[in-house]
């Protein structure tokens, strides 16, 4: 009898990539198996039970994958929050800073009403500066973040501490960077 697979189980971990030391959690082996996809978006939709909101956002572009098929199954709206220069309309921006360098984020200025409850998908929470500045992107519309989840967290980079004062969860949590 084979036993029942963890989300754990799908997620190939790769050491000493980018740089020594450094353990890399590979989402794509998670996408590449359609069993662990589906357990991806289930365990994370189990994330949003009992959670009251009106729009799903996520950035580009695992922000994307995993928010598009949960807001499909949870009928509602998705809004894609994008690098700089890839949207079409008249946007919002927030700029934020990266390990090494910054970036900008955008999302169409009529994406979000204000009121309206939010959750924010993305496949990694690690330094949280790509979450803070979604957040940042939505209260500048007046929305309201509701819950920020995530499948993987990498505790050791302390990216919950960027998001004090928010609701968030995550699948899988990994101690290490």
């Amino acid at each position: 009898m084979d036993k029942m697979k963890k989300m754990e189980d799908y997620v190939l971990s790769i050491p000493d990539f980018p740089e020594k030391g450094v353990i890399f959690r590979d989402v794509t082996s998670v996408l590449a198996d359609a069993d662990g996809l589906r357990m991806a978006v289930d365990e994370m939709m189990k994330l949003l039970d009992g959670v009251d909101f009106d729009v799903v956002a996520g950035s580009e572009s695992r922000g994307f994958i995993f928010g598009m098929p949960i807001a499909y199954e949870m009928r509602k709206p998705f809004v894609p929050i994008r690098k700089k220069g890839k949207l079409p309309r008249e946007t919002v921006s927030v700029s934020y800073e990266l390990e090494y360098g910054s970036a900008e984020l955008e999302m169409h200025k009529d994406a979000i009403k204000p009121g309206q409850r939010v959750v924010l998908v993305d496949d990694l929470i690690a330094t949280g500066g790509t979450s803070k500045a979604m957040i940042r992107l939505v209260e500048k519309l007046g929305g309201q973040v509701v819950k920020n989840i995530f499948l993987m967290e990498l505790r050791g980079l302390n990216g919950r501490k960027q998001l004090e004062g928010y609701d968030v969860a995550s699948v899988i949590s990994y101690e290490g960077k």
